[in-house]
């Protein structure tokens, strides 16, 4: 081969865009991809989370407090999601009631030690008047009138690119959302006293 012929073929740019098509092309892919399937993870976000206010608002009405009104509420949510994307794996709604706004998180308690940590013989304040020191003094179920119920619902769908996996991220997505109503005052409620409790 002659060094005309090979200096032409040095000096040509043919052919070059392929060669950076094809470097560029699986990157730009990749981000592509990754923005799609957090854009869709958000919307999803988006929209469950509206389904929850919404169930968590039905749940308040006087009559919606059973076990069988609270499965048709959850079903509303679900078939909302139902119809974005098939088959979402569903964790198990949960409803915890608490007397106030405040009771909700652990038990106030007069830390003697300073180590952060309730122990046994500390004072504390009993907000649920079971005599104990509660790290949650929430009871299951939506409650009565006047109640304060934390709403929680979430599921599980597959990813909508195989790209996760390159990224480092597992093949599913797991989305929660919550909310904190309180239910109406359709009758007299008696709430536990805050009591101070040493022993």
């Amino acid at each position: 081969m002659s060094k005309a012929l090979l200096r032409q073929f040095a000096e040509s740019k043919k052919g070059a865009t392929i060669v950076e098509f094809a470097i560029v092309c699986p990157v730009m892919l990749m981000l592509v991809m990754g923005l799609g399937e957090i854009t869709f993870q958000e919307y999803l976000q988006s929209v469950l989370s509206g389904a929850v206010q919404k169930a968590a608002r039905d749940s308040t009405i006087d009559g919606n407090g059973s076990s069988e009104a609270n499965t048709v509420i959850d079903n509303k949510v679900k078939s909302t999601i139902s119809l974005i994307i098939k088959s979402p794996v569903w964790d198990d709604a949960t409803r915890t009631n608490y007397s106030h706004f405040a009771d909700i998180g652990p038990e106030y308690f007069f830390d003697s030690n300073g180590n952060n940590t309730y122990d046994k013989g500390e004072c504390f304040i009993d907000t649920n008047g079971n005599s104990a020191w509660d790290a949650d003094p929430g009871a299951s179920g939506q409650g009565s009138a006047n109640a304060v119920v934390v709403y929680q619902m979430g599921f599980s769908y597959p990813r909508l690119f195989p790209v996760a996996g390159l990224l480092g991220w597992s093949g599913s997505a797991h989305i929660t959302a919550s909310t904190i109503l309180k239910n109406q005052p359709y009758k007299f409620s008696n709430t536990a006293d805050n009591t101070k409790i040493c022993k």
